[in-house]
């Protein structure tokens, strides 16, 4: 399920990123152009940030998996519309496509606080580890597949990459709904809307672990976010087209994708810690040096060794997450999580787009990537434990 509707997003995402900085490049300046790009991202988070936290507690205390095949059909339904966008005046489609990325932000205050929750009840406790592993896979391949299809498909027009990721989105939704999953352990059905959202507040509060991780991400993606100035990066810089922006899109899912199989075999159980860390200063490292590259396969390499690197700490992180929270609380650790890992991706593209618009789009990537290297240093000094984390199994619950 979750390869159909992955590969469907990404597809998407590549196709509305050349979209908008193709419309806006017709009447703006680069740095204009780039900060349209920025807005789209708030766009996405606006929504997110109001109704995360209630679509965590939502995950905790109604059926997940229809929470999953309702949010998935709507997922249909905003691709359809991104079709329709594609026939329309510039300005209106434009004002269309921001109208869909608010949709989609609201799809992800629910969907993944619902999937992230229900995931660790399929498998055994002590196959977690290797199952977030694996699940990473799908999707990092997804996310190569996705932005190269759909660079090569918008050589045939946006409408046809919106139409085909609604058809991989409507699959998934049917995988979903025909899926049969174990009994829930439901949150308390006396508890109010607030209580279990403070609960799950508190929760993350007072384990320094899980409000590490989880802040460690926000702070260095929020940062070294380059992702929305792909588009940018593409026609103006490395002077290629759509198909090159899709090669850049999946250069750092193609890094992630190889770790990621490299952890399903032989998983991390020592120094997990560390790694985390040293993952996320190689990671500044190689978004500075994609910022300052102006060679197409150089910026490819910087992109593979960033999304390589991310793919450590996106595992040591979640394996942390998952393991520390008890299954009646994963809603709503998830959405939390979700809201920090949304606030560093959404706003990060914001910021991005902010500071290409004041300072142009290298010295932003370099900013930020300088900026993941510092806060790497000052986490560790913050939040020692998580610093000198071994073995996942000594977080279990």
């Amino acid at each position: 399920m979750r390869m159909f509707a992955v590969i469907g997003l990404q597809m998407q995402a590549t196709a509305v990123g050349w979209q908008v900085y193709a419309l806006a490049r017709q009447t703006m300046t680069i740095e204009q152009s780039a900060f349209l790009l920025g807005l789209i991202g708030l766009a996405q988070f606006v929504p997110l940030f109001l109704l995360s936290l209630i679509g965590g507690q939502a995950a905790d205390r109604f059926n997940r998996k229809m929470i999953i095949f309702i949010f998935a059909l709507f997922e249909v339904f905003l691709s359809l519309t991104l079709f329709v966008s594609t026939g329309l005046e510039p300005k209106i489609a434009m004002v269309l496509i921001f109208l869909v990325a608010g949709g989609f932000g609201l799809v992800r205050a629910f969907l993944p606080a619902a999937m992230t929750a229900l995931g660790p009840t399929l498998v055994p406790p002590d196959e977690l580890p290797q199952a977030i592993a694996w699940n990473s896979l799908a999707w990092q391949s997804s996310s190569v597949l996705g932005p190269a299809i759909g660079g090569l498909l918008y050589i045939f027009g946006a409408h046809v990459v919106y139409l085909s990721s609604a058809f991989l989105q409507f699959t998934a939704a049917i995988i979903v709904f025909l899926t049969v999953v174990p009994p829930q352990n439901y949150a308390k059905k006396t508890s109010s809307t607030l209580a279990l959202i403070k609960e799950g507040l508190d929760f993350v509060w007072n384990h320094k672990i899980v409000l590490g991780a989880i802040s460690l991400d926000l702070a260095v993606v929020l940062l070294a976010g380059a992702t929305a100035l792909l588009p940018v990066y593409a026609r103006d810089i490395l002077h290629t087209g759509p198909e090159g922006l899709g090669i850049l899109r999946a250069s750092m899912a193609v890094g992630a994708t190889s770790v990621a199989l490299t952890l399903a075999i032989n998983p991390v159980r020592n120094n997990v810690g560390k790694w985390m860390f040293a993952a996320v200063i190689v990671f500044g490292l190689a978004t500075i040096s994609f910022g300052i590259s102006k060679v197409f396969w150089v910026s490819v390499l910087c992109l593979i060794v960033a999304g390589a690197a991310d793919m450590i700490s996106v595992y040591v992180r979640a394996n942390l997450i998952q393991t520390a929270t008890p299954d009646n609380m994963r809603g709503r650790v998830s959405a939390v999580n979700m809201l920090f890992i949304s606030a560093s991706n959404e706003l990060g593209e914001f910021q991005s787009g902010v500071a290409a618009r004041f300072i142009g789009p290298l010295n932003a990537v370099l900013f930020g990537g300088i900026g993941a290297i510092i806060v790497a240093g000052i986490w560790v000094k913050l939040f020692k434990p998580l610093a000198e984390a071994d073995r996942l199994e000594d977080f279990r619950v």
